[in-house]
């Protein structure tokens, strides 16, 4: 029997750390938790980690950095906008808001976290833009199991089960 592979189609799951290749502080790990499991070729990772992960077998480890662009991408201009500051009047009465503070907003396609880049009397300087674009990310990443996916999970678009949708 042929040893199956991370490709297109399979359900992967893996342990990982993700550090800054300049100072080497963690980001992100799955240490200590559950591995981590993804639908392989339908956009549930950035987009370099699968290609890194492509024909890796269990019990594999791969460690590779990735430039913004196969990352979060690079900042966005667009995603930087003046928000009234009365809209926050809410949090106000509980928190004192600081520059730097991550909050999230519910907009229609979703939960979507912003950090307060400025204070101004009357607006709030929100930035959309993922706290890691623009920059180069390392992964090391060990392979831990993989099967072929079920059809309900490519139709659906994720993995169903321990790690993924609980349907």
């Amino acid at each position: 029997m042929e040893e199956i592979v991370v490709k297109n189609n399979t359900v992967a799951k893996v342990h990982y750390t993700g550090t800054l290749p300049d100072s080497g502080e963690v980001f992100d790990s799955s240490e200590g938790r559950d591995p981590l499991t993804f639908l392989v070729g339908h956009g549930m990772m950035i987009p370099g980690f699968e290609r890194e992960l492509m024909g890796a077998k269990v019990g594999e480890r791969r460690t590779f950095t990735l430039p913004p662009e196969e990352a979060y991408g690079q900042p966005n201009d667009d995603a930087i906008m003046d928000i009234p500051r009365e809209q926050f009047a809410m949090i106000e009465e509980q928190a004192e808001l600081e520059e730097g503070m991550q909050l999230i907003t519910q907009l229609p396609h979703g939960p979507a976290p912003f950090t307060i880049k400025k204070l101004n009397k009357d607006t709030v300087t929100a930035d959309f833009n993922h706290k890691l674009a623009g920059e180069s990310l390392t992964f090391s990443v060990e392979v831990v199991e993989i099967r072929e996916a079920e059809e309900s999970e490519i139709s659906h678009g994720h993995a169903h089960g321990p790690g993924g949708v609980e349907h």
